[in-house]
Order: C-alpha cells, then structure tokens, then sequence
C-alpha cells in the first residue's frame, strides 16, 4: 500500500469515527432533552395536582398574582400620568341612579320631563324617581304625583338636603327617628340613597296618611304639624303642585315656570294630640 493510500484510508476513519461522534453528542442530547421535559411535565403535573387539593394555597397564590400584575399595572399608567385610568370602574354605572326617559311610558316620560325643566336638575335621574314613584306608589295605594310633590316641596330634589332639625334626603325623613326602617336597607346612611330614601318616606307617608284619616291631614302629621295650630301652609302647597303634576299627567301643557294653584292652608281641628301621642313624625322642610 503506498504513502498516499495509508493517507486516504486514515483520513476516512477519520472523517467515520467524527460523524459517529457527532451522532453520540446528537443521541445524548436528544435523550437529556426528552428526559429534560419528562421531569419538566412531571413537575408541573404535581404543582397542579397540589393547587387542585389545596384552594387556599390556589387562591393565595392566584391573589399574589393578581396583585403583582395590578401593581404593575399601576405602575406604568402613573409613569403615563393617565390618572382617569388608573382610577376606571366600569361597573360604576350601576350605581347611578338614571334611566332613559325614553323608558319611560308616555305620562311618566311627560312628568320626568316637566320636573327637569321645572327644578332644574337631569332629566335621567329624575326619570328613575319617576319610574321608582310610580311603582312604590302601586304596591303602597299612594297616588304616585303626590309622592313626586312631596320630594318637590321637601328637597328640590336634591338627594343630599339636609333640614336644620336633621330630616335628610328626597322626602325629608327623620332619620334618627325612622332609623328602624332604614335597617332593611343597611343603616341610616342609605337615607342618601335617593331610591331608598324614597321608599322609607313613602312608607312613613302611608302610615301618616292612615293614622290621620285623610290625605290633607296624613300632609300635616307628615311635617310634623298634627298637634300645632296650622302646618305653615305645608299641606297646600304639596296638594297644589300635586295639582299640577295631575295637569301634566292628563297631557295638558303645564308651563315649568307655573305658579302653583292656590290652596287654603290647613288648620288643626284638635290642637294636641290625644294621650301624648308622638306625632312629629318627619321633618320641616328645606324649601
């Protein structure tokens, strides 16, 4: 065999044993990776299977999360100076107490509207008092107009008043003296929710209203007027712009700026109260 010969044959076994080498490095790899994966999936199988067995360590771990995810979160909307974003709650909405006057049917829709323009105040959440009225005021017997009159002449509709005896809210109700009503709805603070607020003051109007025996009288237990000699003319003046909510209702055209119809002031047949009867049962008004 010659020089060149023994060069050729050294340089193919060469050349053989490298590529059994590289095929070695590949099948070792292949292997390391395979098993790599096998014990990669069997840990994951095993925090899965404790997370499933144990929900408080699932919800601890799940809240940690969230809440690095929410710190980030924050993080870079305050490096943006987008503030609003940061404090967005899309559910907010269902707190506001609003409906479309469209909504509304035809004779709720003309008193929602004739109260914005004539109290000066949105006409979609005067449209949720409305419908709220309207659907108390059947369940309760008490004329829906009446109940919308007494917020009128109490608070404006401000849901925020507050008179200088502490009667709060859309109708003007003695808190501290309803208190065990408002306990169905959370506590007193809710005399601020206007549909609670609301709900209370029909409740106190209807139980005034039968005590007394009549609508006029019902008026004057309701501000607190039964044992005094007259009600300052609070009576008259919620009849009178129930008056004009029923003109409204009847489809006339009821100018917003229209003086109430007038009505004689109650007086008191019966000065005091029989058997020290409590009867100042709501408040005096803030209008």
């Amino acid at each position: 065999m010659t020089a060149r010969s023994q060069v050729l044959s050294l340089s193919l076994q060469a050349r053989a044993a490298l590529v059994l080498f590289i095929k070695d490095i590949g099948q070792g790899l292949l292997v390391v990776s395979h098993n790599t994966l096998a014990l990669l999936g069997f840990a994951v199988l095993a925090i899965g299977v404790v997370f499933a067995s144990q929900a408080d360590l699932r919800q601890d771990t799940e809240s940690k999360v969230l809440g690095w995810l929410n710190a980030r979160h924050e993080a870079r909307v305050e490096a943006s100076g987008d503030v609003l974003a940061l404090m967005a709650e899309p559910e907010a909405i269902t707190r506001a107490t609003a409906v479309d006057p469209k909504q509304l049917n035809r004779q709720q829709a003309a008193v929602a509207q004739y109260l914005a323009r004539r109290y000066r105040v949105a006409p979609e959440p005067v449209s949720r008092l409305v419908k709220e009225a309207y659907d108390v005021g059947q369940r309760a017997r008490v004329d829906p107009t009446l109940i919308l009159a007494i917020m009128a002449i109490e608070s404006g509709f401000n849901p925020f008043a507050q008179s200088s005896v502490g009667a709060q809210g859309l109708m003007q109700v003695l808190t501290r003296v309803h208190d065990d009503k408002y306990e169905a709805f959370g506590g007193n603070l809710a005399a601020f929710d206007p549909i609670t607020n609301l709900r209370v003051g029909v409740q106190v109007l209807k139980e005034c209203i039968q005590r007394a025996g009549s609508i006029e009288e019902g008026l004057r237990r309701y501000v607190g007027a039964a044992n005094l000699p007259d009600d300052t003319g609070y009576a008259a003046r919620v009849l009178a712009e129930q008056d004009l909510l029923k003109m409204v209702v009847a489809g006339r055209n009821v100018s917003p700026n229209a003086p109430r119809p007038a009505r004689e002031a109650a007086s008191s047949p019966t000065p005091n109260a029989p058997n020290g009867e409590q009867v100042a049962m709501v408040s005096h008004t803030t209008n």
